[in-house]
């Protein structure tokens, strides 16, 4: 497909930092009359540095769509005009379209588009439009919405408590979500880029309160190996990107530096490391460790958070072995 008239670079992003989370301007579902679930129709555009992308590549995997939506890396994020393609990690253009500009995509969908362009995008090849942006959504949709596409035994419905949303523990998942995103997921980014020492106190103390809280959560037999027991779920696919990133890059770029997970987590540690290492059937063979790139989201979060951009050395190594 061809744009004739392209847009200029974006205009500068208001916020300080790109991986942040803000309201989401797009919330399509799939399937549904305007996005049914179709093979190839479909793109999702990530970034590896991003936590929230992550979530997604790490359903993709799982789910085994890796033929049926296709992903896209956005590499590179200019501190003016935001996203953009630079060859280094991920094409040099837009596969689809040609563009350079990630906020392209979003004046394609909607001409008037002026709010943030953020990642991670589900675009929808065929209307020309984004179906969603918000990575909640998007790992929903991604657990189920395809399942027609795949084998039946993949199927949610057909998994009955190895689905990764069970019925019977939906509710108690929402609930752990709720809490983990507000002074987990986003906590870190609230420390990271607080604006006063009073901010920055008050969501430390929310931060280490809910780590804590998590720790003691696994310390109970029937929240083992993961969250909720025998067979993974949601809430550790939403968590997952946070706690392999903390002792990289928290701990010493968001000044996050109560505890360390390696060191004063004994269960998260396990835990985290179990899913990372975990190369099975249950992880289709490996998507956490394979969506997980410490070299890069060292330096994507030096190059936000001042200091010039250097990189701390460690910790060493990144992951401790089981």
């Amino acid at each position: 497909m061809t744009v004739v008239n392209r847009p200029q670079p974006p205009q500068p992003l208001s916020s300080k930092s790109p991986y942040n989370t803000i309201p989401s301007r797009f919330r399509g579902i799939i399937p549904s009359e305007q996005f049914p679930a179709e093979k190839g129709r479909y793109v999702l555009y990530f970034n590896a540095v991003c936590p929230w992308a992550q979530r997604t590549v790490i359903v993709r995997i799982l789910k085994g769509l890796e033929d049926i939506v296709e992903l896209v890396e956005v590499d590179a994020r200019d501190p003016v005009h935001g996203w953009y393609f630079s060859g280094l990690r991920g094409p040099k253009c837009d596969p689809t379209y040609g563009f350079r500009w990630l906020k392209e995509l979003y004046l394609t969908a909607d001409r008037n588009y002026s709010g943030r362009v953020t990642i991670p995008v589900l675009w929808d090849k065929q209307h020309g439009t984004v179906v969603n942006n918000e990575s909640a959504d998007i790992v929903r949709i991604l657990i189920s919405g395809f399942d027609h596409l795949l084998p039946e035994q993949q199927h949610e419905t057909n998994k009955g408590p190895a689905a990764l949303l069970p019925y019977n523990l939906q509710s108690e998942i929402d609930e752990l979500n709720s809490w983990v995103y507000d002074t987990v997921n986003n906590g870190v980014y609230k420390i990271g880029f607080a604006t006063s020492q009073t901010a920055y106190d008050e969501h430390i103390a929310k931060l280490f309160q809910s780590l804590d809280r998590l720790e003691h959560h696994l310390s109970q037999p029937e929240h083992r190996p993961y969250l909720f027991g025998r067979y993974m779920t949601e809430a550790d696919i939403l968590l997952y990107p946070t706690i392999i990133r903390f002792d990289a890059a928290y701990y010493t770029l968001f000044k996050c530096n109560i505890k360390m997970i390696r060191r004063d987590y004994p269960r998260l540690h396990d835990w985290v490391r179990h899913l990372y290492w975990c190369e099975g059937t249950e992880t289709n063979g490996g998507a956490f460790k394979r969506s997980t790139h410490f070299e890069v989201i060292k330096k994507g979060y030096a190059s936000v958070t001042g200091g010039n951009g250097v990189v701390p050395a460690g910790p060493i190594p990144h992951i401790m072995p089981l």
